[in-house]
């Protein structure tokens, strides 16, 4: 990848950050500060540090041993798994926890663009992404060894090849399978010499908090508070609401319209002068996904063509590689009736957001009732005991639990007219990481129709003109390399 002068990877993060501030870029924070000595202290760690070579392990090695007479007669199956020890000379990571707004993805980019030039070999990624790779070739080599075969090792081994130096955006555990392999996944990356940097939502210890067989989880959520620096970077100021110059003519695209406004915005994104919109077709894993118009970087969908149909976050990510821009026609109101419809576009909405791309939608309802209806609403409202009068104070147990909310569900309840006792109460949704993933969605979308989102890449004069765009189509490269 190719560096300025200014974007040598000597240069600390506390430089750069220097810089971004005389140049009005960032706004100078004394907590930021704070937390960018913490990158400078690692930055300066892995200036001095020599990763250990990878030394993958044999197929014998990873296999249980053979059955002996003793374990023929009492019916039991041997199951060794092979051991792994973490290094003492490894630099400690970090864990950057943190509401919407709190800066992760900007201080995640500071550390990853100056880490030093002794590492060549690095990598950056979504968690999500990273957890679909992984499963994906452990299933690989099951195929290939049989199901008895402990892989996690192996796929280590490959992924440390790729990189000393491991980037996580949005960590975080939903999913029993994930959390049956983590502890042993990262404790074999930090084996081969891996120094974890990640950003996420929640504490460690707030990971995977209702989820199935969670005590099994807890080693993983151990490890990561040992191994790891855990930072708090939330603080007063919510970085995407800082004011940005006004520039270029701007429409807000997440309002709701009718089909031609939709249809004036895919020709923008577009490029009908040189790709007129035509069907395409791009495979997952051998299935197709279908793409019933694309122009340049830009696809056009209705929800039930994209969402309506079996896809997964494999077919979105796949979708990301290949356009910037998506516009989606036709989104419906979604309820507790529709909570697959709902988990999948949550899924999408993620994938776009991860990517940088640009979404277009028209909505049949407001976005905060989006994944709800009226009946819902008012259910909510009847079931759940009376909320206290505007002259009485809350219940302790009402504060503490309104002071863990992220501000997109404070915001999403004050417009609904529901405290936390009517959302515990109600059926809208089945858990804490429901309600998370729900209130993240809405933020990311409201995000993605700021001024700022929707002119990044464009090439508009004010916003640097075609330097900018070319810097853009950078970044969205790197994405895509890392994304692979």
């Amino acid at each position: 990848m190719a560096t300025s002068a200014r974007g040598q990877k000597k240069r600390g993060p506390i430089a750069e950050y220097d810089d971004r501030v005389l140049e009005g870029k960032l706004r100078d924070d004394e907590h930021q500060r704070t937390l960018i000595g913490n990158l400078q202290d690692l930055h300066e760690m892995l200036a001095e540090y020599t990763p250990p070579p990878i030394i993958q392990p044999t197929i014998e090695s990873l296999q249980p041993p053979k059955p002996s007479m003793f374990s023929f007669l009492t019916g039991s199956t041997p199951q060794t798994k092979l051991k792994m020890t973490i290094p003492d000379g490894i630099p400690k990571g970090l864990y950057m926890y943190g509401d919407v707004g709190s800066g992760k993805t900007m201080l995640m980019d500071l550390f990853y663009d100056t880490l030093p030039a002794n590492i060549t070999h690095k990598t950056r990624i979504h968690f999500h992404n990273f957890m679909q790779e992984v499963h994906r070739d452990l299933h690989k080599m099951k195929q290939a060894h049989g199901n008895d075969i402990d892989a996690i090792p192996f796929v280590a081994a490959t992924i440390a090849e790729k990189g000393s130096v491991l980037c996580f955006d949005e960590f975080q555990c939903t999913d029993v399978a994930d959390a049956m392999i983590l502890r042993r996944l990262i404790e074999s990356l930090m084996a081969h010499g891996v120094v974890l940097v990640t950003t996420s939502n929640r504490h460690p210890d707030d990971l995977y908090k209702n989820g199935i067989q969670r005590e099994s989880f807890i080693p993983c959520i151990n490890l990561l508070k040992t191994r790891l620096r855990v930072l708090n970077l939330d603080s007063t100021t919510d970085y995407r609401k800082i004011p940005r110059p006004p520039s270029g003519v701007y429409h807000h695209p997440l309002d709701k319209a009718a089909k031609s406004h939709a249809d004036k915005w895919f020709s923008f994104l577009g490029d009908f002068e040189k790709d007129p919109p035509h069907a395409a077709t791009h495979t997952v894993w051998g299935r197709r996904v279908e793409v019933p118009r694309a122009s340049g970087g830009a696809a056009m969908f209705t929800f039930d063509e994209l969402i309506g149909r079996a896809t997964g976050a494999a077919d979105y990510l796949e979708l990301m590689r290949s356009y910037n821009a998506f516009v989606v026609t036709g989104v419906p109101g979604m309820n507790y009736r529709s909570r697959d419809l709902a988990r999948r576009f949550i899924t999408f909405i993620d994938a776009v957001y991860e990517s940088r791309a640009k979404l277009v939608m028209t909505t049949e309802r407001p976005l905060s009732q989006l994944f709800m209806d009226d009946s819902e609403i008012d259910a909510a409202k009847n079931t759940a005991s009376p909320s206290p009068s505007p002259s009485s104070p809350s219940s302790p147990s009402e504060d503490s639990d309104h002071h863990d909310l992220p501000d997109s569900m404070r915001s999403l309840m004050d417009d609904l007219g529901l405290n936390m006792s009517m959302l515990k109460s109600s059926s809208i949704f089945t858990g804490d990481e429901e309600r998370f993933a729900f209130a993240r969605a809405l933020s990311r979308l409201s995000e993605m129709g700021s001024r700022e989102w929707v002119e990044r890449g464009m090439g508009l004069e004010s916003m640097g003109g075609k330097g900018e765009m070319e810097g853009w189509r950078r970044v969205r490269s790197r994405w895509r390399e890392d994304s692979l």
